[in-house]
């Protein structure tokens, strides 16, 4: 089975997370790891199973405006932050509204119009603050709401990985998102799709 795994990052916590999750889903597919600028429509046709995280930006997915905030507080020299290789690339709002139906692999396009009745395999996560989720939000509903939206089947609960308020990931959670990736890969695993027609 094929995994995609697509990430925005600002800060590069969310590209940590990504990186974590796909070597945990190593151990069941075969995985490729893109920021969301990298996405292409063949790389999400080909994909078993997809999933997609971001920053959480004002208690949401980012907006244009909100990645704007977090470019111009990185430039402060003071500041302590340093954008990510990939952080000024498109968002993945506007990557999701795009985003065709989820039609699996070998059954019809993978994005796009196209005809099949397997929907491809989802999972969503984010980064946000360390706090209650009702004060912090959360991206990846967000990101699993848009996805179901296109016909996605989402396998796991959106998940949250935590950020400290130095803006470093809080110590265990990248070892966290490893084991969520395999657990996402055993779950994905455990899933019949139809053959190809």
């Amino acid at each position: 089975m094929r995994a995609l795994v697509v990430y925005e990052s600002m800060y590069g916590n969310t590209h940590v997370v990504a990186s974590n999750i796909a070597d945990g889903l190593r151990a069941t597919h075969e995985v490729t790891l893109v920021p969301v600028a990298e996405a292409t429509e063949d790389l999400v046709a080909e994909a078993d199973l997809l999933v997609v995280g971001g920053p959480t930006h004002m208690h949401g997915l980012s907006s244009p405006a909100s990645r704007r905030m977090a470019a111009q507080a990185a430039a402060k020299p003071a500041s302590g932050l340093s954008l990510d290789p990939d952080a000024c690339g498109p968002g993945l709002r506007d990557w999701l509204k795009g985003l065709g139906p989820g039609i699996g692999p070998g059954i019809g396009p993978g994005i796009g119009p196209g005809i099949g009745t397997a929907h491809a395999l989802v999972a969503a996560f984010d980064t946000r603050l360390n706090g209650v989720p009702a004060f912090t939000g959360a991206a990846s509903r967000g990101i699993g709401r848009m996805a179901k939206r296109h016909g996605y089947r989402l396998i796991a609960a959106p998940e949250s990985f935590l950020v400290g308020q130095q803006n470093t990931l809080l110590d265990g959670e990248a070892s966290r998102a490893r084991r969520w990736g395999a657990a996402l890969g055993v779950i994905a695993s455990s899933i019949n799709l139809p053959a190809p027609a």
